[in-house]
């Protein structure tokens, strides 16, 4: 999927924001995330931008790292409010 407006990659995220997952990369590493409950339309938390890129995610309770070229690979849309 092609970045519109309103989509920015994973990457340029800030920790705290509440996210939509609009693109994941295709193939062996959309499965996994699949398995992990991350896919398109996935709403999902910021938990930490930590030093050298790697974001780590929310979802309900499980917190899941993604690196930085991962992270450049994803695009989401950032939501007002807590996921709204």
């Amino acid at each position: 999927m092609e970045k519109s407006k309103n989509t920015i990659h994973l990457i340029d995220v800030k920790t705290g924001q509440h996210l939509k997952i609009v693109s994941t990369p295709h193939g062996i590493l959309k499965a996994q995330f699949v398995r992990l409950g991350i896919h398109e339309g996935e709403k999902v938390k910021c938990y930490e931008h930590l030093p050298g890129g790697t974001i780590v995610l929310q979802k309900n309770r499980q917190h899941i790292a993604v690196g930085h070229k991962l992270a450049k690979q994803i695009l989401v849309e950032v939501l007002d409010g807590k996921g709204r």
